[in-house]
């Protein structure tokens, strides 16, 4: 799996990678058909301070995409954040999957 990061009004150190990366690590023991995924993380100057630090993800599936977005104070907890809300994602993607093919050998 590629994974990309992007940024903005931050710089990704090694340390945000690695944490990042290991997120994307509970998300493939889930579902391994990850085909790539790109992270954007943003430092904004807004006016309510939950809503400064943004981390998006983007993730690539076969014949899916899928999004998350998290605001936090902290970029390291919007960035857990965004990895639960897409890890919920591909558990029920992997759902999906799973019925629709277990439903074909029915018929």
């Amino acid at each position: 799996m590629n994974l990309k990061i992007n940024s903005r009004h931050v710089e990704v150190t090694p340390g945000m990678r690695e944490h990042l990366e290991a997120g994307f690590a509970k998300i493939r023991k889930h579902f391994d058909h990850v085909i790539d995924a790109s992270a954007f993380l943003i430092v904004d100057k807004a006016k309510e301070k939950d809503l400064r630090q943004t981390a998006e993800i983007t993730i690539h599936l076969k014949g899916k995409e899928l999004f998350a977005q998290a605001h936090h104070y902290d970029l390291y907890h919007a960035m857990d954040a965004v990895v639960d809300k897409l890890e919920r994602q591909v558990v029920k993607h992997k759902e999906k999957i799973q019925d629709h093919h277990h439903e074909k050998h029915l018929d």
